[in-house]
């Protein structure tokens, strides 16, 4: 097994949303999907895709056309392969189109003790589920930073209490991620 670490940058959002994984070069892409949502804090729950230069890799629907490959059939190797030097990004929420940059560096074989997939660093917090992408973000920021603002109230109900994007939760998205490896540690013979 070899490990490769990513550093994922939700793209355009200020202040910066980052975080750094180590994962197994042969993890699955509908599984590094998973590993995604659990370090970014997402909730899972709009489609998605992974792309390299113009290799799409997605969940099949035929809504979408059928020029994307199969995300169950495809691992982190294969998009490393396909991007060559191409970026990497990942797409989630088609709707919100919140697009993540990906940087690959391939670190060589785990670490004894350690468990794969795991959340190394953490930068900022990621945006609430269905804020409406970045215009809906940023107007979102601009109102729960406002007492005066007239959706202030509203706007920090919707999100469970008050929000800092600078301020992830840290404890629970390493949790989320180690349940992750955890689940798919791999069985002794």
């Amino acid at each position: 097994m070899t490990i490769t670490r990513l550093k994922i940058t939700l793209e355009g959002i200020e202040p910066v949303v980052s975080r750094i994984l180590e994962v197994p070069t042969d993890i699955r892409l509908d599984r590094l999907h998973l590993v995604i949502q659990a370090a970014m804090g997402w909730e899972n729950a709009h489609l998605y895709e992974f792309m390299a230069g113009t290799v799409r890799w997605t969940l099949p629907d035929p809504a979408f056309g059928n020029d994307a490959l199969p995300v169950a059939k495809a691992k982190l190797a294969d998009l490393i392969d396909a991007a060559g030097a191409a970026p990497i990004r990942y797409v989630y929420d088609f709707g919100d189109d919140w697009a993540h940059a990906i940087e690959v560096n391939t670190i060589g074989d785990p670490t004894p003790g350690n468990l794969y997939p795991r959340l190394v660093d953490i930068t900022g917090r990621c945006p609430p589920e269905d804020v409406g992408g970045l215009p809906g973000y940023e107007h979102f920021l601009k109102a729960i930073g406002d007492k005066a603002h007239p959706e202030h109230e509203d706007l920090t109900e919707w999100a469970g209490g008050p929000f800092d994007p600078d301020v992830p939760d840290a404890d629970e998205l390493r949790s989320e991620v180690f349940k992750l490896a955890k689940k798919w540690k791999p069985k002794k013979t």
